[in-house]
C-alpha cells in the first residue's frame, strides 16, 4: 500500500497503539461471533504540524477522525474537503487514491480510529457511508472521547479478550456517537480497582523490572497458585504471559517513536540480553523488532 509522511517525529503528547496483525488474526478466527468489527489502530495527534498521510491505493480499514481544534484537509478520489473543529469524517475502506494532512499555519488536533472486520463492505453499505459526503459538523462530542478514552486506556492494559472484546463492543458506540449524536448523552461511571487491575497498573508502572507470580501474588497476601487462578480467570492468560505482553506494547511504542536503539529499548524493558529480548518479540508480535522499525511507516496509521 503506498504511502508517505510529512511530519516530525511523533506529535508532543500523541497517543498511538496498533493492535497486532497476528493477536487480531487469532481472536477473529476463535470468537468470529464478537469481532465482526474490530479495531486495528487507535490514536490522538495534538497540534500536529506537518502531519500528512497519502494512501495511493485507499485503505483496507474505515478511518474514522474527529478534528477537536485547527484545521486540516483531505483529498478522497480527486475531490478536496476542508475539516474544521468539531467536524468528522468517515472514509469506508476504499481503493481510491487519498491523502489527508493538517494545515501549516492551524494544525489540527484530532482523535482517530481504523477499523475493519471480514464483512465491512456489508457494513458499509448498511450504513450507506459515503466517502464523498465530506465533513460532519456535530456538536462538542465529549461522549465520544469518553469512549476513546476508555477503548485506549483498556487496550494499553494488553490484548486481553476481556479488552479486546470491550474495545470492539465499545467501536459501536463510538461510531453511534457520530452517526447519530442526537442520540447520547454523557454518562459517568465509576469504579473501584479490583487485585487483577491494581496488578497491571502495578505491572505498567514497574515495566523496566523483572517480576515474578510470587512477587504479584504477595503484594496481595495471596499464594501463587491462587493468585495465578483468579488472573487466568479474568484475563484469559497466566501473569507472567500478560506482563510480557505489556513490555512487547511498550516496545512497539518506542520502536514507533524511532528514540532509540533495539539494544537500549531491552534494557529499558528489562532484558540483559538484547537477542533473548529479539527472539522474545518475535515470537509475541509475530516479527522481528527490526521488521517492525521497518513496517511502521507503511502500515495502516495515521
Amino acid at each position: 500500500m503506498g504511502s508517505s509522511f510529512k511530519r516530525k517525529d511523533g506529535f508532543d503528547g500523541e497517543k498511538l497503539i496498533s493492535i497486532p496483525q497476528k493477536v487480531l488474526k487469532e481472536y477473529v478466527k476463535r470468537y468470529p461471533a464478537l469481532f465482526n468489527i474490530y479495531i486495528t489502530h487507535i490514536g490522538y495527534f495534538p497540534k500536529a504540524s506537518y502531519h500528512y498521510k497519502e494512501r495511493r491505493r485507499g485503505c483496507d480499514d474505515n478511518i474514522l477522525i474527529y478534528c477537536l481544534k485547527g484545521k486540516g484537509y483531505y483529498i478522497i478520489d480527486k475531490k478536496k474537503f476542508e475539516v474544521t473543529p468539531n467536524q468528522f469524517f468517515l472514509l469506508p475502506a476504499t481503493e481510491a487514491y487519498m491523502r489527508y494532512w493538517a494545515d501549516e499555519e492551524d494544525p489540527w488536533t484530532i482523535y482517530w480510529v481504523h477499523f475493519t472486520g471480514d464483512d465491512i463492505a456489508n457494513f458499509n453499505s448498511s450504513l450507506s457511508l459515503n466517502a464523498l459526503k465530506g465533513p460532519v459538523q456535530i456538536p462538542f462530542n465529549n461522549k465520544a472521547l469518553d469512549i476513546w478514552q476508555n477503548i485506549y486506556q483498556n487496550l494499553e492494559m494488553g490484548y486481553s479478550t476481556e479488552n479486546l472484546c470491550n474495545a470492539s463492543f465499545c467501536l459501536y458506540n463510538l461510531i453511534a456517537t457520530f452517526l447519530f449524536p442526537d442520540k447520547h448523552v454523557v454518562s459517568e461511571q465509576n469504579e473501584s480497582p479490583d487485585i487483577i487491575t491494581t496488578t497491571i497498573l502495578n505491572m505498567k508502572n514497574n515495566i523496566e523490572k523483572k517480576m515474578t507470580v510470587d512477587d504479584m501474588a504477595g503484594q496481595h497476601k495471596l499464594s501463587s497458585s491462587h493468585f495465578s487462578s483468579l488472573f487466568r480467570k479474568a484475563t484469559g492468560m497466566p501473569p507472567i504471559d500478560y506482563f510480557i505482553h505489556l513490555k512487547m506494547q511498550k516496545a512497539c511504542q518506542f520502536l514507533y517513536a524511532n528514540e532509540a536503539k533495539i539494544k537500549t529499548i531491552a534494557m529499558d524493558l528489562g532484558y540483559d540480553d538484547p537477542y533473548y529480548f529479539s527472539r522474545v518479540f518475535k515470537k509475541y508480535m509475530g516479527m522481528s523488532p527490526e521488521q517492525y522499525k521497518l513496517t511502521t511507516n507503511v502500515r495502516s496509521q495515521v
